[in-house]
């Protein structure tokens, strides 16, 4: 039997192997077939699922959402008003990277104003011909821009 054991696919997927066994259990992954020895063997495509898994929470799905996703993507049909909360999270999924769009501009501005500067300067130095020397010094802004920062809200 070809395929990953349960701890490479738990290390390629950066989870632990409980997890994986966790997301059996759920339904989440479907149970892998086993070696004469007993040892679980995944598909390779495991890895891939698992990473969209991770992905999702990170986003904010939930196991309950992220099995509909599942189910939606390899069946098209899916179970009776799965289209419309698709339809809903992708909308709450728009918003929130039109959000995180908004802190990143806000971000990249604020960095950019705050800058320090070097100027150089003349001083005089006292040394035997009394020369004057430039040397930089280097100035920090404190500035904050006088523009609204905009927030999102909903």
């Amino acid at each position: 039997m070809t395929g990953l054991r349960a701890g490479e696919v738990a290390d390629a997927a950066g989870v632990n192997r409980q997890t994986l066994r966790y997301y059996e259990r759920v339904g989440l992954l479907a149970e892998p077939g086993r070696t004469l020895g007993g040892h679980r063997m995944y598909p390779a495509e495991t890895v891939t699922v698992i990473r969209v898994i991770k992905a999702a929470q990170r986003l904010g799905f939930t196991l309950d959402e992220v099995a509909e996703l599942l189910d939606l993507g390899t069946h098209r049909h899916g179970k009776p008003g799965l289209q419309v909360r698709a339809t809903a999270k992708l909308a709450e999924v728009e918003t929130r990277i039109a959000d995180l769009e908004i802190i990143r501009d806000t971000l990249k501005a604020s960095r950019t104003a705050a800058r320090p500067r070097s100027v150089a300067v003349s001083t005089p130095v006292s040394s035997a011909n009394s020369a004057v020397r430039s040397r930089p010094l280097r100035l920090v802004s404190t500035v904050v821009p006088s523009a609204a920062i905009p927030i999102a809200t909903r």
